[in-house]
């Protein structure tokens, strides 16, 4: 794969990341609109998905069940409901996760 379609494909993974891992961390503060929690499933469970198809094309398994769980916990359309405490100690977990992913998964061949 060419270096610039790579660092393309690491730009994206990483904007998308760090955007629901803002999300998180405002959802741990707390105190939104239940339509904010619904963003917020809609944008963590994209990002999971688009995640997991990465890390599934790039033979990254371990990433790509990581990525599959938080997208089914997160899942809009059928979504879990939880108090809003334990979705905060969840959301802070994720946030954790996806920082560390930030670092750790490469959307590339492995050699």
């Amino acid at each position: 794969m060419r270096d610039g379609v790579k660092m393309e494909k690491s730009a994206t993974k990483n904007i998308i990341t760090t955007i629901s891992i803002v999300f998180l961390i405002l959802a741990v503060i707390g105190g939104w609109s239940s339509e904010f929690y619904t963003l917020l499933r809609l944008v963590v469970f994209s990002t999971s998905a688009y995640l997991a198809w990465l890390a599934f094309k790039y033979k990254q398994m371990n990433w790509g069940w990581g990525y599959i769980f938080i997208a089914l916990l997160f899942n809009p359309l059928l979504p879990i409901y939880l108090n809003r405490g334990l979705w905060a100690i969840i959301d802070l977990l994720v946030a954790v996760v996806l920082i560390i992913s930030l670092s750790t998964f490469k959307p590339h061949e492995q050699n």
